[in-house]
Formats: structure tokens, sequence, C-alpha cells
């Protein structure tokens, strides 16, 4: 009897061990799972919703069809997030503008800019970190370049509802703050 008492504690804390170290993956794969899009950008305007029908679709077109892009988006603030596959720090703050975009989608379009990547390995990173927007393809850095990036990823730009290019951020995002705060002053002109 005691033997199975103590067998059975036993079984008890190695359940409990298992348990306890499942839920700190659980907690880390929660961390970086994107947001419910669907959910949380439902009852966007039109020309946002539009954008949202073509998340992580990589567009060709080039400058042209960036600049053609943009300019139809007038009327909203527009953030550009340049970034890369093979870029770590590009890699590190994606998360930052998957949880941005769910959370200003409605009010703000944004937009992507794959700079110096392959289609097949932005295409796979994009399956692995989904955003609820579109990413132009840019081989050469034309459009990171047009953006006045003089080296280096990743770069954010912020155009005004006018369609003006308000603010260039070379370098990344460290906090998921900073991000929202350069949001709502360059994007949204909110301050304080």
């Amino acid at each position: 009897m005691r033997l199975r008492l103590l067998l059975a504690l036993g079984a008890l804390g190695l359940i409990a061990l298992a348990a306890g170290g499942c839920g700190s993956s659980t907690a880390e794969e929660e961390a970086t799972r994107p947001p419910d899009y669907a959910k949380l950008l439902a009852g966007a305007p039109a020309p946002l919703a539009k954008l949202h029908a073509e998340e992580n679709e990589l567009l060709g077109g080039g400058i042209d069809a960036y600049e053609e892009r943009v300019g139809a988006l007038r009327g909203y603030p527009v953030v550009v997030n340049t970034w890369a596959s093979w870029c770590d720090p590009c890699r590190q703050e994606f998360v930052d503008f998957q949880r941005a975009a769910a959370k200003f989608g409605k009010r703000v379009a944004f937009l992507g800019v794959n700079t110096e990547d392959g289609g097949d390995t932005a295409g796979a990173f994009l399956r692995d970190h989904p955003v609820p927007y579109p990413s132009y393809s840019d081989p050469h850095s034309e459009i990171t370049e047009s953006l006045g990036a003089r080296r280096g990823l990743p770069n954010t730009a912020f155009y005004d509802a006018s369609g003006e290019l308000v603010f260039f951020k070379q370098g990344q995002y460290h906090e998921q703050s900073e991000l929202e705060a350069d949001i709502r002053r360059y994007a949204l002109g909110e301050s304080g």
C-alpha cells in the first residue's frame, strides 16, 4: 500500500512537471502567435479592407505600382515597413508590426516592401509570420531607396492622410511602444 502511494505521488509529480513545462512553451507560442486579424479588423473601411484581403501577398509592379497604391490610399495614413527574410532585426520587429496592424488597421493602411529577397524565401517567411497586408517585391531596392534609405534594413516610412511622406525611420523598432508612439505621432497626427 505504501509503495503504491509513493508511486502515485511520484507519477503526479511528473505530470505536474510536464504540465509546467508545457505551460511555458504555450505562453511563448502565445506571445509569438499572430493576432486574429479577421476578428480585429472586421468592419474596416473599404480601402483598408482591400489591403487586408491581400494579406501576405507579394506584389510586383515595382516602384510605379507601389506609388500608385500609396496614392490610392489618400484619406488614410500609411505605414510602410521595409524588410527581408534574411534580416535578423527585421525578423525581430515583425511581431510588432503584426500587433500594430491588428490594433490600428481600421484607421491606418499598412504595407510592406520586401527588399533584396527571393520570392520563395519571402513567401515562406510570410506564411510563418502572417501580416494583414501585402508587401511589394523590391529586388533591387528601388522602392526602398525612393523612401530615402541609405543602406540597411529594416526601415519604416510614415505617410499622412494626404499621401505626404512625413517621417522615415532607419533601423529596427526595439519595443512595441516605440512603434505605436510613431504611428500615433506621424501617421495619426496625435500629439503627446
